[in-house]
């Protein structure tokens, strides 16, 4: 680590104290730049990244709400503005009872540079309850929506600050949030992305993250002449990003053999076929319960359970080719990269926001696997959330191939600008430093010619 890396880090866990995701997140990114202050020592004597880690603005509040059997519960409710220097603020809300000041600030900071990469006029943001929407009835879910949209829209708008959706906030939760919102402002506007179809919602939109991760994989692959085709792949998660990673994996010819959710895992050597995936849907999306059911209808296949006492997850300890984290922050560790590569993995793309710890990424580069991070594989999500903004502004919907493809060129220009970014940088197949880099140039620049607010 550089002296200037130390010193920064040094200073943001001083003034951040009991945040190891945030701290995480800027050291990452902070070694990357490293290479960029060298050759630009303006961005650091006008303390650029120091800015950049420093919020606009942090919104902490109380959200009362009754449950229909009149008992009152208190949650409590954030947004982080992080960066408007190129557009005003834009990323998800997650609703779950892990979400605090420091995960936000993580995600937000993230936000920041993922934004940038897609190319498209937007900031970042980021914010949440540690309101937990699992096992709750529709009902208690619109009641705390609209309690939180009561604070939240005071600090909102369409050319202020964009949410959508994240964990434990879908369709249902977004439909609620844009109801109050839209009473409470007597407006209609596209403030919030994720939307219904049938009002100001996008075609693709649900589906794109997954997509995304699955495209940059492609893209990756291409550089070697290869493609997805007959590849194993495993994959995390079984909500909006796992199901449709799956979706559009076996539209390519690759076979998935694993999905998760908070219990456990399962293992079907057989594939997760189209026929299995909509069933998983169904029971994901509609009766919202375990993956474990999912052995009760495929005999074949294998549930294990996550043990607490084991120092890895076994998940990723099967033989495959691709890996596709798409549940949670930090799922992947060291040991876990080491099993992925011992086992014959060579292609990660993250649908997850930062699903490797710092020490499991080290192992990726170090062997040198085709390894997209996060920031830039799962950001088809938010560039297809922008262009819901841009059809909501237009007043105009877009078809389903249209938003298809404007996504597919998206991820191939994030590819791009990484591969582009680490070999103009020194560091040729480093899509870690050149994500980084490539997200933060741009609002650098920005923040440079708007001078120091």
């Amino acid at each position: 680590m550089s002296d200037y890396v130390k010193e920064l880090m040094a200073e943001v866990k001083a003034k951040n104290p009991a945040e190891p995701e945030f701290h995480q997140a800027v050291q990452e990114v902070a070694e990357s730049l490293s290479l960029v202050m060298e050759r630009h020592p303006e961005y650091r004597s006008a303390k650029i990244l120091e800015r950049i880690i420093e919020p606009e603005r942090v919104l902490m509040f109380r959200v009362p709400w009754v449950d229909e059997q009149g008992e009152v519960h208190i949650n409590r409710g954030f947004r982080i503005e992080m960066n408007s220097a190129i557009g005003p603020y834009k990323g998800g809300l997650r609703f779950h009872p892990s979400v605090n000041l420091g995960i936000l600030k993580f995600l937000a900071f993230e936000q920041v540079f993922k934004n940038s990469l897609t190319t498209l006029p937007m900031g970042g943001g980021k914010g949440g309850s540690d309101f937990d929407p699992k096992g709750k009835s529709d009902l208690k879910i619109m009641r705390f929506c609209h309690a939180f949209m009561q604070e939240l829209y005071r600090h909102i708008g369409p050319d202020t600050d964009v949410p959508a959706g994240d964990i434990g906030v879908g369709g249902r939760e977004i439909g609620y949030l844009f109801g109050m919102y839209k009473k409470l402002r007597n407006e209609f506007t596209g403030v919030l992305t994720g939307k219904g179809l049938n009002w100001g919602g996008s075609l693709i939109r649900p589906e794109a993250t997954g997509y995304g991760s699955v495209y940059f994989a492609a893209e990756m692959l291409a550089t070697k002449g290869q493609t997805l085709e007959g590849k194993t792949c495993l994959v995390s998660g079984s909500g909006n990003v796992a199901q449709y990673t799956v979706e559009k994996l076996n539209s390519l010819g690759a076979k998935v053999i694993t999905m998760s959710d908070s219990n456990g895992y399962v293992y079907d050597d057989e594939g997760i076929t189209d026929e299995k995936l909509n069933y998983v849907m169904e029971l994901k999306n509609v009766r919202r319960g375990r993956i474990k059911e999912y052995c009760d209808k495929y005999k074949n296949a294998v549930f294990t359970q996550i043990d607490p006492k084991l120092d890895y997850n076994p998940l990723w300890n099967h033989k495959a080719e691709c890996a596709f984290p798409s549940a949670t922050q930090n799922e992947i560790n060291v040991k876990d990269a080491y099993n992925l590569v011992n086992n014959g993995v060579y292609v990660v793309s993250e649908g997850a926001n930062m699903p490797t710890t710092a020490d499991g990424v080290e192992v990726f580069l170090d062997k040198k696997i085709l390894y997209g991070p996060g920031k830039a594989a799962n950001a088809g999500g938010v560039a297809t959330s922008g262009l819901e903004m841009t059809q909501n502004s237009m007043r105009l919907p877009w078809s389903r191939e249209e938003v298809d493809n404007r996504l597919r060129m998206i991820m191939k220009s994030i590819h791009k600008t990484c591969v582009e970014t680490a070999e103009r940088f020194g560091t040729p197949g480093n899509y870690v430093n050149g994500a980084n880099i490539g997200g933060f140039l741009k609002v650098a620049d920005a923040m440079m010619d708007q001078g120091v607010v």
